[in-house]
């Protein structure tokens, strides 16, 4: 049987370990409500509601984000650049502002910067775009229009056709967007890469409409077409 003193020493001891520990594990559960510091190297950041809901992401290129849709992400066919995306409150994509560029080995310059909007469970309502390719500059703002079918519908039938020759996928979406509906682009403001810049306005069908342009030469005209991209009136200075 131990002396009294010797077992005395062992709870202490005992009962001061188990209190380090309680220390220690309180201290990693319970996080700082601030943090201040000069400078941080991330490869992401997300952004949460206190239960758990996405609202933000700030990425790397490497890091980003696939198609998030109610908290479950989905494959994004492209989606290879930095940049921020938004969520809306049930955890949904609705926006993103997005960056990148280089030099290819051949020389070749290429730079491009994207801000959109979109709408409920769908894509770009409205973009920004600005880019720098092989075959010149282009930079817009646009509007579309999209059915009110979730995007996840198409997300779906990619993941179900993607094994099938391009031939038959391009059927299948055909088909799809057919019967569902598509995007229609409504308006588009932009410089093109000939040098020139225009506004075009189109119907509920995407057609033309309206088209403003100035020619990359400073010549300037405005057309309205019918449904059928028939010019229906047109006016040219000198004509």
């Amino acid at each position: 049987m131990k002396p009294i003193g010797q077992r005395f020493l062992a709870i202490y001891a005992g009962v001061l370990t188990v209190v380090f520990a309680a220390t220690v594990l309180s201290g990693f559960a319970q996080t700082p409500k601030k943090l201040s510091l000069d400078e941080l190297d991330v490869h992401r950041i997300n952004v949460r509601e206190p239960d758990g809901t996405l609202r933000l992401v700030i990425s790397d290129a490497a890091t980003a984000p696939g198609i998030i849709i109610k908290g479950k992400e989905y494959p994004h066919p492209d989606r290879k650049a930095a940049g921020m995306i938004f969520y809306n409150d049930e955890g949904t994509e609705n926006g993103g502002l997005i960056f990148g560029g280089e030099k290819d080995k051949d020389g070749t310059r290429e730079s491009h910067g994207h801000l959109s909007f979109d709408a409920y469970e769908q894509d770009q309502t409205m973009a920004l775009d600005s880019h720098q390719e092989k075959d010149g500059r282009y930079t817009r703002l646009q509007f579309n229009d999209y059915p009110d079918y979730s995007i996840l519908e198409e997300i779906r039938l990619m993941a179900s056709i993607k094994n099938l020759p391009p031939g038959q996928q391009q059927a299948r979406m055909k088909a799809f967007f057919a019967e569902h509906g598509g995007p229609t682009r409504r308006m588009v403001l932009g410089r093109n890469t000939d040098g020139s810049v225009q506004l075009a306005m189109n119907d509920l069908q995407g057609h033309p409409r309206i088209v403003m342009k100035v020619a990359a030469d400073g010549s300037p005209s405005l057309q309205m077409l019918d449904g059928s991209g028939k010019v229906t009136g047109e006016l040219v200075p000198g004509h």
